[in-house]
């Protein structure tokens, strides 16, 4: 008799909808990560970025963070110091580096999903390395993530090609893609980011913690079809 094999589960897709200036997005994946880090070998992950602009009417030379927040949300300059503040604090928990003094404008991040999008195409590994390389370019360095210039460099720093880089950022290459998923994603609803979606299923939104992803996770796991 030969032996039965079993078809090992199909990895879990995971759809990470976020923005490159979403402090949240940035205090969501960390928590996401370390949820995958605890699960370990029980659940295989596949993560998938997919694009949302907060404001895609940004012009090139960005805004001032504090005129931006103080009109877009109605508070007072206070009230986005202290909001800046809880962010911060709740980075520094799950390691992540929350540099609000040099957090002086908000960009327009079209360009850099436009990276990627391509990133992506050459792997999963690079797409998240790209995506945590933003992240911190612009929260904890403080450095404009909607020069062509500067995605260029950052690309490279993530491991891709900083020329295909430049070519693309050069050119209107994965504009329509880009727009295509954003009005996907739209269209199901999402209005708010981070935007979590394992598995094709309901979503879990902002940035929670550790605990509630690592649940997620394994309930999404055992529920599952084996590949």
């Amino acid at each position: 008799m030969t032996p039965e094999h079993t078809s090992a589960p199909a990895p879990l897709r995971i759809d990470f909808v976020s923005d490159v200036s979403c402090p949240w997005c940035a205090i969501g994946l960390q928590s996401l990560q370390q949820a995958i880090e605890r699960v370990g070998d029980e659940v295989a992950v596949e993560i998938h970025f997919q694009p949302f602009e907060l404001n895609p009417q940004m012009p090139p030379q960005g805004q001032d963070a504090v005129e931006h927040l103080t009109g877009k949300y109605g508070i007072t300059a206070e009230q986005a110091a202290q909001n800046g503040e809880a962010i911060r604090a709740r980075g520094a928990q799950l390691g992540f580096n929350f540099d609000m003094s040099r957090r002086r404008r908000v960009y327009n991040t079209f360009d850099a999903h436009r990276l990627l999008h391509w990133a992506e195409l050459e792997g999963q590994a690079q797409q998240l390395a790209l995506k945590r390389t933003l992240l911190h370019a612009y929260f904890s360095d403080g450095q404009d993530v909607s020069s062509h210039e500067v995605l260029a460099r950052l690309a490279q720093q993530a491991g891709l090609d900083a020329v295909r880089a430049g070519e693309i950022l050069a050119s209107d290459e994965y504009a329509e893609e880009v727009r295509a998923q954003e009005q996907f994603y739209a269209a199901q609803g999402i209005r708010a980011v981070p935007s979590v979606i394992l598995d094709q299923r309901p979503l879990i939104q902002g940035g929670q913690p550790v605990e509630t992803f690592e649940r997620a996770l394994r309930q999404a796991a055992g529920q599952a079809r084996p590949a």
